[in-house]
């Protein structure tokens, strides 16, 4: 049954970072907006309330993932998932934005009508579907599914006798004190998992790579950050925190694409404060270039130190079949093990898991183009917010989430009820690629298929580059000629 239509000026898909820091740009920047957050699930914080495994935490430190217009202030950069739920409850509450989200509201599709110049979202809620519209749409759900993660068909797995568990869905009740634990991977939920499970009691734990992943250990806290809003104002402090973390970032990035080389043997050396250079050759040395996958961050070495005391071991190996007590790999050696955790990535989604259509017109995102990184050609009145690969995603997040009010606010002013980003003439030639380039990691080139193009010049353009994006995005007029208003 279909409940009575509710209309909005604009609406926000998603309350995590993204739909976080959309509201307090409108509430800031579009005051006379009318606005509501719906969030499918029963409480705000997307992937921070999502995400339960132990130890589960920030792979890239708060003064960038944290909001430019909310300090991070604990002491810890590297922050733990319930510190990062506290600190978006705390941004909500002291933002008056709480009110403004309907929780348990889950959006299946969305259908643009040119007559009305509205788009209508078919909206799951208590049991029920209704009707929201909204003049405009900011779409904050994040790059991948809600429903799963990627989990392969390991053979065998029928055989096992202990619980298999991935990462993404992690049962409460899962006793893992005194037991053997193998975790299936090598990414970000890995080097996390695998220290915090040696730490709390299991027996031992280990880590099944196929191919080694590049790691850098680095310290929770950040004694500049800690020592200069001891002495700042803590606003100010966090801004100079924030550039100096940036410009960071920014510079190690640039150089591993111009120099690889030197940025790997840079990453070996400091892996030899942790570890022998037998350790690094056999299970810190991928086959493939620093950042041609994400850079994995180790707080405190927590993994090498694990693998020092004996509680945590690295083995390389491809999958064979699981058995009743563990894992055979492919080369024939039996990994005994009381409980297998299969963190093999997550599945991207196109926006929101949604369906969209144009007068009833099914929209394939894969013929379209990328405007900036955050719009698609011919898809009116739509933002959506897609982080960084290699940055925060926050730092990107606020800069389209201003650059979505700046095209509200000139709407207002020209008194034009929709904004398109249409192709030029000039623009029908362009060279399509990838709408991440140069990133090779599974769970992206999976997807990259169904995702929008890129084209070879702005603002047709994902940059993936904090710096170029506020060229491109900060102070540029939004009247270019490619946004079209009407």
């Amino acid at each position: 049954m279909n409940a009575v239509e509710t209309h909005w000026d604009v609406v926000i898909i998603g309350a995590g970072i993204s739909g976080i820091s959309a509201a307090w740009h409108l509430q800031t920047m579009c005051p006379d907006r009318d606005f509501t957050i719906l969030e499918g699930r029963s409480d705000l914080g997307g992937t921070w309330d999502l995400f339960r495994y132990p130890g589960v935490r920030s792979d890239s430190d708060m003064h960038t993932l944290g909001f430019a217009f909310k300090p991070w202030v604990a002491d810890e950069a590297i922050a733990h998932g319930p510190a990062i739920m506290d600190y978006l409850n705390e941004t909500v509450d002291e933002f008056d934005i709480r009110r403004r989200i309907q929780f348990d509201h889950h959006v299946r599709a969305a259908s643009w009508s040119t007559k009305t110049k509205r788009w209508s979202l078919s909206v799951t809620a208590d049991g029920a579907t209704k009707t929201i519209s909204a003049a405009f749409m900011l779409v904050c759900t994040g790059y991948y599914s809600y429903r799963g993660g990627h989990r392969p068909d390991f053979p065998g797995e029928e055989t096992f006798t202990g619980p298999i568990i991935h990462p993404q869905e992690w049962p409460d009740d899962l006793d893992y004190v005194d037991k053997r634990v193998v975790v299936v991977g090598s990414g970000a939920t890995a080097v996390t998992l695998v220290p915090a499970l040696a730490n709390s009691g299991a027996e031992h734990v280990t880590m099944l790579q196929r191919s080694p992943t590049w790691m850098v250990a680095a310290p929770a806290k950040d004694p500049i950050a800690n020592i200069l809003r001891k002495v700042l104002p803590a606003e100010l402090a966090y801004r100079l925190t924030r550039a100096k973390n940036v410009n960071l970032t920014d510079k190690v990035y640039k150089r591993s694409r111009t120099h690889p080389e030197k940025v790997a043997n840079a990453l070996r050396k400091r892996l030899r404060k942790h570890l022998t250079d037998e350790q690094i050759d056999e299970f810190f040395t991928p086959r493939y270039d620093p950042w041609d996958q994400r850079l994995c961050l180790v707080p405190d070495a927590d993994l090498f130190k694990a693998m020092r005391d004996g509680r945590a071991e690295i083995v390389n190996g491809a999958v064979g079949s699981f058995t009743a007590s563990g894992i055979r790999l492919e080369s024939g050696e039996h990994l005994e093990t009381d409980i297998i955790v299969t963190a093999t990535g997550l599945e991207l989604v196109t926006i929101g898991e949604m369906d969209f259509d144009i007068d009833g017109e099914p929209v394939d995102f894969s013929k379209r183009w990328s405007y900036k990184g955050f719009g698609y050609s011919d898809l009116p009145n739509l933002v959506s917010t897609f982080g960084y690969i290699n940055a925060s995603w926050t730092l990107r997040a606020d800069l389209v989430s201003a650059y979505a009010c700046r095209i509200l606010n000139h709407m207002a002013a020209s008194g034009t009820a929709t904004a398109t980003p249409k192709l030029r003439p000039s623009d029908n030639d362009m060279a399509p690629r990838p709408w991440v380039d140069d990133f090779s990691a599974g769970y992206m080139t999976r997807m990259m298929p169904l995702l929008p193009k890129q084209g070879d010049q702005a603002p047709w353009i994902n940059t993936q580059d904090y710096k170029a994006d506020r060229e491109l995005l900060g102070g540029a007029p939004v009247d270019d000629g490619v946004m079209i208003f009407a």
